[in-house]
């Protein structure tokens, strides 16, 4: 039984990350929030980053990305809150509830713990793991995600922590493979008003008079390796080689590939001299490296040119 797809009629267009690279630096201040949505909440701008906070019991401070990837690379350096049963989370998530997480649960203050689920399918919660990590409370760690149509990979500081195989996510009908948009914020897992599983997952009740509890995140860097204006459901599978891809006019079968994959890398090295702020106004035409006062560099837009072309004639 599949619980909570959305996508069984049908899921309208989502906007795409028209670039290769985005980067966010949320000590930069107020403006580094201009592709993101408060979804839940306030979240305040300082010195350390985005600082999510829960003073009294409701308080679920959230934001979201404007814009979906196909496939990519999201990392976020991030200081968990404390607090029993307090929830500091980075979640990817698409139209069809596909969904690929870290989740720092601050009663264990010496793990942190990553999770997946398919189309919405909560029927079993045995897919998480643990990861060690020291201090995520004291200290800014990076959590980074890499997702291909073959594997996820979970990384730690720049170490692979955990890898799962399509094949390995019941022969890939639970494997996330839809367009998603990155969600970051933070909730309490031990609200009392939650069920008796979810609290006891949280590690207890919530003492909000203990409070408040904050989590700050410094930076978040995407690299989407499939870049598109927009991308479309074209059935009702849920699966990835149903995804289309539209860039300005034209459009385009897309699946990531390892070919996908070097071709962000390579563009992700060469925009180095030029990278994407969160202040720099988005290109819908193009998926060429953009610089922070909105020009396209020449040689840029002849490589974008060139990988598009491949990309096309291989329908990669």
């Amino acid at each position: 039984m599949i619980a909570n797809r959305r996508c069984t009629e049908t899921c309208p267009a989502d906007t795409g990350l028209a670039r290769w690279e985005f980067n966010t630096d949320f000590t930069s201040g107020s403006s580094a929030f201009s592709k993101w949505n408060t979804t839940s909440g306030t979240v305040d701008s300082t010195s350390l980053g985005a600082k999510f906070t829960i003073s009294e019991q409701g308080d679920a401070p959230t934001i979201e990305s404007d814009f979906y990837i196909f496939f990519g690379r999201v990392e976020v350096k991030m200081r968990a809150a404390n607090g029993t049963g307090i929830i500091s989370t980075t979640v990817m998530e698409s139209d069809d509830l596909d969904e690929i997480d870290w989740e720092q649960i601050s009663t264990y203050d010496s793990s942190i713990e990553t999770d997946y689920f398919g189309k919405g399918n909560t029927t079993s919660y045995d897919r998480a793991t643990t990861v060690d990590v020291t201090t995520p409370e004291e200290t800014f760690h990076t959590y980074t995600v890499d997702w291909t149509s073959s594997r996820i990979e979970w990384i730690l500081d720049g170490e692979v922590v955990r890898t799962l195989e399509y094949a390995d996510a019941l022969s890939g009908k639970n494997y996330p493979q839809t367009p998603m948009r990155i969600k970051i914020g933070i909730w309490a897992g031990g609200d009392p008003d939650n069920s008796e599983g979810t609290i006891e997952w949280a590690g207890g009740e919530t003492d909000y008079t203990a409070g408040p509890f904050s989590m700050y995140v410094e930076s978040v860097k995407v690299i989407n390796y499939n870049p598109a204006s927009a991308y479309k459901y074209t059935d009702k599978t849920g699966a990835y080689t149903s995804i289309k891809a539209t860039n300005g006019t034209t459009s385009t079968n897309l699946a990531s590939s390892s070919s996908s994959v070097k071709a962000a890398s390579a563009s992700s090295s060469s925009s180095a001299k030029s990278s994407v702020s969160s202040s720099a106004s988005a290109s819908a035409s193009a998926s060429a490296t953009v610089s922070a006062a909105g020009s396209i560099s020449p040689y840029s837009a002849f490589v974008t040119f060139i990988v598009a072309f491949i990309a096309a004639a291989f329908k990669l």
